[in-house]
């Protein structure tokens, strides 16, 4: 009885394990005829990647198959400055004869409206005299041609307005001197121990008459002429002349020396401008100085420290005086001392365009004895040019 139980138990399990696996195989069945699919078993997370650090290299990622690669973004790339040409030295004397006879000078149109009339009289003289005051020619320079035109008017009796034009373009020319040596000594020469050394240019005057500007516009005469040049910032008491000399520097690729503190020695700087442009076989170095016109025992100080500095590197060529043509004979006294204190060989007039005083030129040339080298010819970057004495005279007269 006991075996007959056991059998009995034993097929009510059998059918029941058997069943259970019926009910599954209809159960996928009936999901495969449904569409379904199985799951896909859970793929276990990545950890995610750390962050480089900014002194480790990434590689960059690889493009997926298919996807289109961006080109890197101009914009973003550093480009190096653009470094510009100047203008050709050639053609700016032109712009000066223009810009003169644009600005309705008083000299050339007075003078020529009282010689053209039929007769002169001792009043008509003394509004000619007049007239060349007002312009600054100075009282000597007045004198002589007030008289060399009285005798040729009276001697050749001129009235037509072309002879009386010419016979006052040639008076004005002479008193201008066009024999005046006027060229910059900017050619390399050979030093004490035989060596080539550069050319090395002072550039001396007060504060505000543009000298700073001016030297950063002569770089770009040099440049403009295939010269190597070197600036030296040895105005160290004025915070902003440093700056303002790299600035014009760059912009035509002429490195600038200059101390990393204001105050330096003036003198050390300039030695050091020097040096280097001897080290570097330059053309030109142009070393800037104070404009500080405190007394005259202090300036020579300072500039005669300067020079023997210099001068144990390579002699100076040329010391340049820059004078604002604005401020007529008040020009004269800083002129005169400059001259005793700093043997200048030529002399820069900023802003001549912008006055009818012409005669400033005259003045200054007298008072000194030496040449109007340059002149400035108005505000922008190119505006530096050669002296001519015929084109200032015929920018005078007009056209």
């Amino acid at each position: 009885m006991k075996d007959l139980w056991l059998w009995i138990v034993i097929a009510v399990v059998l059918v029941a394990v058997v069943a259970g696996l019926v009910g599954n195989r209809v159960g996928a069945s009936r999901r495969r005829r449904a569409g379904g699919a199985p799951a896909a078993p859970p793929v276990a997370e990545a950890p995610p990647s750390p962050e480089p650090s900014s002194s480790t290299a990434t590689a960059p990622e690889a493009p997926a198959v298919g996807r289109a690669v961006a080109e890197p973004d101009v914009a973003e790339a550093e480009v190096a400055p653009q470094l510009e040409r100047p203008e050709p030295v050639a053609g700016r004397l032109a712009r000066l004869r223009g810009r003169l006879a644009r600005s309705g000078s008083p000299l050339g149109a007075r003078l020529l409206a009282v010689l053209s009339r039929d007769h002169l009289t001792d009043d008509d003289w003394d509004e000619l005299e007049e007239t060349l005051l007002l312009a600054d020619v100075g009282a000597g320079p007045t004198g002589e041609i007030v008289e060399a035109l009285r005798t040729r008017v009276r001697v050749e009796g001129v009235k037509d307005p072309a002879a009386v034009r010419e016979l006052l373009r040639s008076e004005l020319l002479a008193i201008v001197d066009p024999t005046l040596d006027r060229s910059l000594s900017t050619e390399r020469h050979p030093g004490p121990d035989g060596s080539g050394v550069p050319a090395v240019v002072l550039v001396v005057g007060v504060n505000g008459t543009g000298k700073t500007t001016t030297i950063g516009k002569l770089a770009r005469v040099l440049v403009a002429e295939d010269r190597s040049v070197v600036l030296g910032a040895a105005d160290t008491f004025r915070a902003a002349a440093a700056d303002q000399l790299e600035t014009w520097g760059s912009r035509v690729g002429v490195p600038t020396v200059r101390s990393d503190r204001d105050g330096a020695d003036p003198a050390a700087v300039a030695f050091d401008a020097v040096r280097q442009g001897r080290a570097e076989g330059v053309d030109v170095v142009v070393v800037d100085t104070a404009g500080r016109l405190q007394n005259k025992a202090g300036l020579m100080d300072e500039l005669g420290k300067i020079t023997r500095v210099i001068t144990k590197e390579a002699p100076l060529t040329e010391v340049l005086l820059v004078l604002d043509a604005t401020t007529g004979q008040n020009g004269l006294t800083q002129a005169r001392v400059f001259g005793e204190v700093a043997g200048v060989t030529g002399i820069v007039l900023t802003k001549l365009d912008g006055t009818a005083r012409g005669g400033i030129v005259v003045a200054v040339q007298r008072e000194l004895g030496v040449p109007v080298k340059l002149v400035g010819l108005g505000e922008g970057p190119d505006d530096l040019a050669p002296f001519d004495p015929e084109a200032f005279v015929d920018g005078l007269l007009g056209d």
